[in-house]
Order: structure tokens, then sequence, then C-alpha cells
């Protein structure tokens, strides 16, 4: 048995050793712009349908990867511009056997209207569970960087794709 845990560490260490690298020049590679970024919610769609909409980056498909129906899921990220204020986008991802893929990104305009201080942006559920399609978050900002409260905003993309920002009304 010790044995067993001797080659278990040596393994893990070798793995560490090697992914650690990659992980590194990923991570190198987000912007220090990026404040806040979450993923959550799910689509799902008719890859012809989805291959119809000259928007979209559609990723191509690889050998063996079913091409009926795509999936995917939201991200939301925040940007701060050089003014402190910060540009929000939603980018659409596709699941793929490839890995994820960005079909788009939109600026929210809503959002770039009233140049926002956002302080923090955070999912509907945090379990990473979700039974329904479509995604929503809350994004927590200041339009006067000297408020003591923060004001609070909704994203919610319905079962069909559309998309609502608006100000919560708890």
């Amino acid at each position: 048995m010790p044995q067993l845990t001797t080659i278990a560490v040596t393994l893990l260490g070798l793995l560490l050793a090697f992914a650690t690298p990659a992980l590194a020049n990923d991570i190198d590679r987000l912007p220090v712009t990026v404040t806040f970024l979450i993923s959550g919610g799910f689509w799902e769609e008719d890859a012809e349908t989805l291959a119809d909409n000259p928007a979209l980056s559609l990723p191509s498909t690889t050998e063996g990867q079913e091409t009926d129906r795509l999936r995917g899921y939201y991200k939301l990220v925040s940007v701060r511009q050089s003014d402190r204020t910060a540009k929000i986008y939603l980018q659409q991802i596709a699941s793929t056997d490839a890995g994820p893929h960005l079909l788009q990104s939109v600026e929210l305009e809503e959002f770039s209207a009233i140049k926002p201080y956002v302080t923090d942006i955070r999912p509907e559920d945090s379990t990473g569970m979700t039974l329904q399609p479509g995604f929503f978050a809350t994004v927590y900002l200041k339009t006067d960087p000297a408020a003591t409260e923060p004001e609070s905003w909704t994203v919610l993309i319905d079962e069909f794709g559309e998309i609502r920002v608006e100000r919560a009304t708890n």
C-alpha cells in the first residue's frame, strides 16, 4: 500500500510539472483589464440553424463529432477601461470535441450607455448545474464611484435566446 501511495504522488508530481507551464501560458493570455468573468447556463441549437446565422463563428466539425446539434454555455465578462469604467461582454461558447469555441461576443450596450464601475458579477446558481436552458447573472455596479451602495442589474437569456438587461427590482 505505501508503494501505491508513492506511485500516486510521483504521478501527481509529474502531471503538475507538465501541466503547470501550459496552464500558466493560457492564464497569461487573459488581459489584466478583465475584472470579472463568470460562465454558466446552457444553450442547445440545431447546427443547421446556427450555420444560417452569418454573425456566428462556427467551429469546423471534427471526425466523429455529433453535428446535428450544438451545445454550449455563456460567459459574462467585465473589462476595465482606461477611465476606470467597464464594458460588459456576453459570449456564447460552443462545447465541441476539440474544446470550447467562441461563437460570438457582443458588448451589452445597456451597460456601456451608463458607464458603470462594476464591483461584482454573480451567477444565479454557483452549483454549475442548471436544468433550464438560458442564463441569469447579477451585475453590481456604481454609476458614481463615490456612491456607497452598488446598484443591481440582471442579465437574463431565456430559453429562446432572447437577451434582457435591466435594473434589478428586488
